[in-house]
């Protein structure tokens, strides 16, 4: 797999629907995962987006996720640019130089899913998104 990079929005207890909404427009294929599919123990996020990315026939890619209710979101404001992909040498270089002068909010290193993961807000005010994803094995 190639880098890629694509919008990442966030929404408020609607991702689902949103989704299912884009996926309308666009068609293509659709993946969703749930918070409780990855064992979280608070029963009003167990149903809710913790993961969905839409990748259409055009070569769109549109990834999204409900906000869990301690988090704040801003229409306008909540949407962050995400870089994922399998080259981790390339995607641990980009994630140094943006995360350099900027403000980082969870460190790059391996989470629950497997992959390894961080998200950061650059100099300019940017959000970001580094995932590498692990080889299967």
């Amino acid at each position: 797999m190639t880098s890629r990079l694509n919008p990442y929005i966030s929404f408020r207890g609607n991702a689902r629907q949103a989704m299912e909404f884009y996926q309308n427009v666009f068609g293509g294929e659709l993946h969703m995962n749930t918070f409780g599919e990855y064992g979280s123990d608070d029963a009003s996020l167990a149903d809710q987006i913790m993961h969905a990315m839409l990748v259409t026939p055009g070569g769109y890619t549109l990834m999204a996720s409900d906000t869990p209710p301690n988090m704040t979101v801003t229409p306008g404001d909540n949407i962050t640019i995400s870089l994922s992909g399998d080259d981790g040498v390339e995607l641990r270089g980009y994630w140094q130089r943006l995360s350099t002068g900027g403000k980082v909010s969870i460190p790059l290193e391996k989470q629950m899913w497997g992959d390894e993961f961080g998200s950061c807000v650059d100099q300019f005010g940017i959000q970001w998104m580094v995932n590498i994803t692990q080889p299967q094995g």
